[in-house]
């Protein structure tokens, strides 16, 4: 992916060198000014809502979330033990305020606690992958913070439309994984037995009797 983005750099930048020089140095420094002045204008966003997080954990307000959506989290990821629950919740509460970044690392420190050292992801796994990729967003903070950036006149006018999006696409996306669950783990559960019925070589129990049977009537034929 990084070879093909080096090849579409390269090949744009020389177009522009060879066609328009003048336009493409103007271009690279106005690009690079936009740049540093999103990137400050973001830093201090995510630098207040971090913050804002740490304290939240370190006054031990995490666990009131953990007991808020104790519920919904048990019920989603079964399998976890608390201390994994809890990073779960500060995921949550971070793809809440549209804080993809902040929530990334609670996401990786969770999925590495659920490892087991199986070379599959399991089912929770996959359940914290999705809700943080559909990411159920009440407050957008992070595109609130680029379009003031940008200019806009209303930068928080697309929040109803937003909350209806992320919310259909967390509702879809748990659905798609707990019926893809319920059908693997119903074809793993079933196969050992449907194969153990045509295999000679895991004979059922009404065999066994035939078999006793026919032992009687050859002792008795002999």
């Amino acid at each position: 992916m990084a070879f093909i983005w080096l090849i579409m750099l390269s090949t744009s930048l020389g177009l522009m060198i060879f066609t328009d020089p003048a336009a493409a140095v103007n271009s690279m420094i106005t690009g690079a000014h936009g740049a540093v002045e999103l990137s400050l204008n973001l830093l201090a966003l995510y630098a207040f809502w971090l913050g804002f997080f740490s304290l939240i954990e370190k006054l031990g307000l995490s666990r009131g979330l953990e007991k808020l959506l104790r519920p919904v989290i048990s019920r989603l990821f079964p399998s976890c033990d608390r201390e994994t629950r809890k990073y779960i919740t500060m995921n949550v509460s971070a793809n809440l305020l549209g804080l993809g970044n902040a929530a990334t690392p609670m996401a990786i420190s969770a999925i590495n606690r659920m490892d087991n050292g199986s070379k599959k992801a399991s089912t929770d796994m996959i359940m914290l992958t999705v809700i943080s990729a559909t990411s159920l967003q009440i407050l957008p903070t992070t595109v609130i913070g680029m379009r003031a950036t940008a200019g806009s006149a209303n930068p928080a006018d697309f929040l109803f439309p937003s909350l209806v999006a992320t919310v259909l696409s967390t509702v879809i996306g748990i659905i798609g994984v707990k019926l893809c669950a319920a059908v693997f783990d119903r074809k793993r559960n079933g196969t050992p037995d449907a194969h153990a019925e045509r295999s000679p070589l895991f004979p059922t129990d009404r065999s066994k009797p035939r078999r006793k049977k026919r032992a009687r009537r050859k002792g008795v034929a002999s």
